[in-house]
């Protein structure tokens, strides 16, 4: 029988053991809340994701390094880490060509079948684990698997300097986006869209140079009018990226870009919508979906941070203890706040 949602259960477990000379196990002390928690928190499934049974939630994660199998060499005990949360085979024709994040047999954290990373300790392979320079505190570390998927984005939706850029949906995830975009990618024009008007006051202050605030009402035609009017788009947008995967915001998006445009669609949200095929033909948009992240993202995303190029401490609007991660994930579940921090256990 499938576990009930919205139910927060703490249990005591065994210490997890290394079983590969290139594990290592962190003592986790930072996870961020992240939508896909929140989902399977109230919901119990994303798509084909199900969960049937209790499943630790959590993939957003850094620590220190706890004990090291024999075989590690780039990391010792004590080091402060970043976790990047999925594992894949390593040997598929996706891993070989180094798109491991598309690997059939990622082992995801927080995704079922595989429990999470809002524990005491958790094992990682050596080389998924990122060592944090002094200057990145392990709280920004927790953020640079938000980060990374943002970087992802970009990468995918070919951002280049001076290009004009809306992203749909300023939550965590479309708020990186705006600032990769922006000072790592080098668009000149950044444009949040959000019909929360916290996050879009948040956008203006904090990564994009324009925000438009999405009333009910409106068709994504005229939503789309608007924007290119209101932000200075000339033709529409050289790129446009949804991270909100709702139908309105894609339909929108769609219009919004210009002919030649690239669209990629980085949120999920209902499996099945309407979506304007014809007018992304007429315009020979450039259309690619996004999942996770993959080769060289979550380094250049540290190294940013690192740099002091993108800057990510300014998102997180609370950190609690673990004992109060219910109270969290209520708060994340209603909007409130940016990005919620849950401290590991401390005994």
């Amino acid at each position: 029988m499938p576990p009930q949602v919205g139910v927060v259960k703490f249990e005591d477990r065994p210490v997890p053991e290394i079983k590969d000379p290139h594990d290592v196990i962190v003592n986790v002390r930072y996870t961020g809340i992240c939508g896909s928690d929140v989902h399977y928190y109230t919901h119990g499934s994303i798509g084909k994701y199900v969960v049937e049974k209790p499943m630790v939630l959590g993939h957003e994660s850094a620590g220190v390094v706890h004990a090291v199998g024999s075989a590690v060499k780039s990391l010792k005990v004590g080091d402060q880490v970043a976790m990047e949360p999925g594992v894949p085979c390593r040997r598929c024709v996706r891993c070989l060509e180094g798109n491991y994040n598309l690997c059939p047999d990622m082992a995801f954290a927080a995704t079922p079948p595989y429990d999470g990373t809002l524990a005491k300790f958790y094992v990682v392979p050596e080389d998924f684990c990122y060592k944090l320079p002094p200057n990145v505190s392990m709280q920004e570390g927790a953020l640079l698997e938000p980060t990374a998927v943002a970087v992802h984005f970009c990468r995918l939706a070919k951002v280049y300097p001076g290009n004009s850029v809306v992203v749909f949906g300023v939550g965590p995830v479309g708020m990186l986006a705006c600032k990769v975009a922006r000072h790592v990618f080098g668009a000149t024009t950044v444009v949040g869209v959000d019909v929360n008007e916290v996050r879009v006051a948040f956008a203006r202050e904090h990564g994009a140079t324009h925000v438009f605030l999405s009333k009910p009402g409106s068709t994504p035609q005229e939503t789309a009018k608007k924007i290119i009017a209101e932000c200075g788009l000339g033709e529409g947008a050289d790129v446009v990226i949804d991270a909100s995967g709702a139908e309105p915001c894609i339909q929108a998006a769609v219009h919004v870009a210009r002919n030649g445009g690239s669209y990629t669609q980085g949120g999920m949200g209902k499996t099945d919508i309407t979506f304007p095929i014809g007018i992304m033909c007429s315009k020979e948009l450039h259309v690619t979906g996004s999942f996770r992240y993959s080769t060289g993202d979550y380094r250049l995303a540290l190294d940013m941070i690192a740099s002091g190029k993108l800057s990510v401490k300014e998102l997180i609007s609370e950190t609690v203890p673990f004992e109060q991660a219910k109270e969290a994930f209520e708060n994340v579940k209603t909007g409130n706040g940016i990005k919620w921090l849950i401290e590991g256990p401390k005994n």
